[in-house]
């Protein structure tokens, strides 16, 4: 190549990279790499973060060396222009990855959450087993008073009883759980 890239201006080192002449994209380096790593830095506040996104500027140069124009502006200012644009999107990458690693730290399980929800685990598997050795008509208006969130009125229309009737049912019946549950707690404490 006859071009002499030290002196050559912006336009043809442009065309010459458009030729895949690494040669000009050493000289574009060479002139303005330092410029934009300094205001990478200055956005970024972080070396190298500021050099990754000089590097995919200059790459993106490369591949695509036709978006820049001459006509517009200087090399210098469509690099820095493509560099405030790429820090800024690094910006909010990371500051939306530091929201993720923060959100997913406080929704990890400590070991307190963990044992909490070992005992809640035991303790639904001990409900269940007792309401399962309920009479079944105590335990038909447990399951829908307590289970399915129905109100006693609607527990007595569902099992077309009175609704005193059902009233005494999950009375008794919930007198019969707490025995059952405190015993076999004083079972476990002694144990």
């Amino acid at each position: 190549m006859s071009l002499d890239l030290t002196t050559a201006s912006d336009a043809s080192l442009a065309m010459a990279v458009a030729r895949w002449e690494e040669e000009a994209l050493a000289e574009i380096y060479r002139r303005y790499a330092a410029g934009i790593l300094g205001l990478a830095s200055r956005l970024l506040h972080d070396g190298r973060l500021a050099e990754e996104v000089v590097q995919e500027v200059l790459v993106r140069f490369w591949h695509h060396p036709e978006r820049f124009d001459p006509d517009r502006g200087s090399l210098r200012a469509f690099l820095a222009a493509e560099t405030h644009g790429r820090a800024v999107d690094m910006m909010r990458a990371e500051a939306s990855r530091r929201r993720r690693e923060e959100n997913d730290a406080a929704a990890a399980p400590t070991g307190a959450t963990i044992e909490h929800e070992i005992i809640e685990g035991v303790l639904a598997a001990r409900v269940r087993s007792a309401v399962a050795g309920l009479p079944s008509e105590e335990k038909e208006a447990v399951k829908l008073a307590y289970f399915d969130g129905l109100t006693y009125r609607q527990v007595a229309d569902a099992l077309t009883e009175p609704e005193g009737t059902v009233k005494s049912r999950i009375r008794r019946a919930l007198a019969r759980l707490e025995r059952e549950l405190s015993s076999a707690q004083r079972e476990e404490e002694r144990a």
